[in-house]
């Protein structure tokens, strides 16, 4: 068994101590998760590599302290045991991503990072829970702002105008958990100077304005001397920048073009992608990091990066099925408007996937850079159908393609256009039928 232990996998000898072990898979679950192999030793003390358990009850003490005493309780936590030919059992522990902060018996907390744990104490689990989203930092009281200038603000007011509410400010702020206690009073929350304050920039510790650039260059880095003009900075309420940043964004596409060898190409997205990506950018970044967005236009593509990581449970792999929001307050709120600027949680995404392929642009694609979350949406076409029934049949020589593995390789969803490529492809001579007398449901096509 060869592994490498790095910030997703770590090995242990059998012979640790349970409370010892309890560290690591702390660390893990408060980080990006991974695997924990138990009954591997370090070869350079022992000579042997796999030195496993005679049988699984050995491992009890181990399993029983990381499930029973780590606080709170790690959920959806696997375990199994590993079978090496004769060199014992090796425990296996799948350590998901957490939600929640988690301590050690003893009280302690540890991250992972590269191939280590780390303790961290203080500011630092309290950052840590912002950015799970295990303790949302929109709650934050904000001692710098007055209640009343929140209630008696032009924002409030035209929001429960267009909410139909006839509360009194006050109350309705406290009802939807935009007021804090802070010693002993209620003030206004985080969340409640980005949606209500006249400039939340100015009056929360941490940036949160939006910054657009429009940069001559298709290169992965970028210089100063690439901007077309200096950045756009856009304050106000969360409402007001989501909608001054999509139209700073189209104004800056409209019209814009590039030489793609010597054809002259023009910048097309469709723009209800592009508004789902920016309303998801403002709405679920990180606001305790001191950051603002950055939209970045260049001649081949856009990148929007929020910061932040991707919060929770949420991985670059279940993007599209999870849910799960580090600003339920602010989603919620946003949400409840006549026309709100966003959908339901995770929609948005969807959303933006679906208008790219309609457009004939390739999917987004999504990174976790250092603490920050990146959307990159490239002026790419899609393949078309023809071109994946070639590509395909030429990397898998001598084998047949049928109207359905098509649409699964391709995307394309619709029968029709698909047989009518299948059929423009025979026509060429690139492909053949398997049987000239097969259903119209039955054909199966090979290379030429």
């Amino acid at each position: 068994m060869l592994l490498n232990e790095d910030h997703f996998n770590d090995v242990k000898s059998k012979r640790i101590l349970p409370a010892k072990l309890q560290e690591t898979f702390v660390a893990f679950a408060n980080s990006d998760g991974g695997d924990l192999y138990v009954g591997i030793e370090d070869k350079a003390h022992t000579g042997e590599r796999v030195v496993g358990f005679g049988e699984q009850e050995e491992a009890n003490a181990i399993v029983s302290t990381l499930l029973e005493e780590t606080q709170p309780a790690v959920e959806n936590v696997s375990i199994e045991f590993l079978d090496t030919d004769g060199k014992g059992l090796v425990l296996h522990i799948g350590i998901p991503k957490s939600p929640k902060v988690h301590y050690t018996a003893s009280g302690d907390c540890f991250i992972r990072i590269n191939a280590q744990k780390r303790k961290i104490k203080g500011e630092r689990i309290t950052q840590l829970g912002y950015s799970k989203g295990a303790e949302p930092y929109e709650r934050k009281p904000v001692a710098d702002v007055e209640l009343q200038e929140i209630a008696q603000s032009e924002e409030l007011a035209d929001y429960m105008r267009r909410v139909s509410t006839h509360l009194e400010p006050t109350i309705f702020l406290r009802k939807q958990r935009l007021l804090t206690s802070h010693d002993g009073t209620r003030i206004p929350n985080v969340g409640c100077v980005l949606l209500f304050d006249e400039e939340p920039q100015a009056t929360l510790e941490t940036r949160c304005a939006v910054k657009v650039y429009r940069l001559r260059t298709t290169e992965k880095e970028y210089k100063r001397e690439q901007l077309e003009e200096m950045p756009v900075t856009i304050n106000g309420g969360t409402e007001e920048v989501i909608r001054k940043t999509i139209d700073q964004v189209v104004k800056y596409i409209d019209g814009a073009a590039f030489r793609d060898g010597g054809k002259l190409v023009k910048l097309r997205y469709p723009a209800e992608a592009l508004k789902e990506i920016l309303v998801n950018a403002v709405i679920h970044r990180d606001y305790s990091l001191n950051d603002d967005i950055h939209v970045r236009i260049f001649d081949n593509r856009i990148e929007v990066q929020s910061p932040g990581k991707l919060p929770g449970y949420m991985s670059l792999d279940n993007l599209y099925e999870e849910r799960f929001s580090r600003n339920p307050n602010l989603v919620r709120m946003l949400h409840n408007l006549p026309n709100p600027v966003n959908h339901d949680i995770g929609e948005g995404l969807d959303t933006a996937k679906n208008e790219l392929k309609k457009a004939g642009l390739v999917e987004p694609i999504f990174e976790e850079k250092d603490n920050a979350f990146l959307v990159t949406i490239k002026h790419q076409r899609i393949a078309s159908v023809e071109e994946v029934v070639l590509s395909y049949l030429e990397e898998n020589p001598g084998t047949e393609i049928t109207n359905k593995l098509v649409r699964q390789l391709s995307g394309e969803d619709d029968m029709q256009k698909v047989k009518l490529a299948l059929q423009k492809l025979r026509a060429a001579g690139h492909i053949v039928p398997l049987d000239e007398n097969a259903s119209a449901f039955n054909f199966r096509y090979v290379k030429a």
